[in-house]
């Protein structure tokens, strides 16, 4: 999806942050305000929530927990390294604001991996048996795939991407290995109660 893709929020947690986006816009349209508008797509990286999807699942590898997939694991998303975040942030706080300001940017790889995939390769970074997987009830407005197209945002600043897949899970899951007095106490955040149907579940 590029920039002009619809907007079209499938939970109330989307809908805040289309919301926001939109709320930035109005600023910019009605009181000139000098904003951009940045949409990063599934950032991971060192010192996450534990609710979020690599986060938990690396940290569960190392506790020898099972990593719980929603539905089949077979939604997608662009996965981003947050260091890829920050200096596409960076360039665009450097660009030109004739160029910039009143703008849209995806902030993407254009590569999307899906859930169960990412379950399998943190599990073989941590050599845990593939077995280690346990599906779980789809989570409510699921959205099938998530790609960003990043073709504008590289065309005005040069911005591209360095940190591919792979490396990425492997320097994250490594943080995680040699920090966990930093993410041990917040082990709880690790599940949310959600609605799944009419029963509420750990998830």
């Amino acid at each position: 999806m590029d920039e002009e893709h619809p907007l079209e929020p499938c939970s109330p947690y989307a809908s805040a942050k289309a919301g926001a986006d939109r709320i930035v816009y109005s600023y910019w349209k009605t009181y000139d305000l000098p904003a951009v508008i940045v949409r990063p797509f599934n950032n991971y990286g060192s010192r996450q929530h534990l609710e979020k999807c690599i986060a938990r699942f690396a940290t569960s590898a190392i506790l020898g927990e099972r990593l719980t997939v929603h539905g089949g694991g077979l939604s997608s998303r662009d996965w981003l390294y947050v260091e890829d975040t920050c200096a596409a942030l960076d360039s665009i706080m450097h660009a030109p604001s004739a160029s910039v300001v009143g703008e849209v940017f995806n902030v993407a790889t254009g590569k999307d991996t899906s859930v169960l995939t990412l379950a399998q390769k943190i599990l073989e970074l941590a050599e845990r048996p593939g077995d280690m997987i346990e599906f779980i009830g789809e989570r409510p407005g699921q959205v099938e795939k998530h790609r960003g197209d990043p073709t504008k945002l590289h065309r005005l600043t040069g911005w591209v991407p360095t940190v591919d897949l792979d490396s990425g899970l492997a320097r994250t899951f490594e943080w995680y290995q040699e920090n966990e007095a930093f993410w041990r106490p917040m082990l709880w955040m690790k599940k949310v109660k959600i609605r799944v149907g009419k029963s509420m579940e750990w998830h």
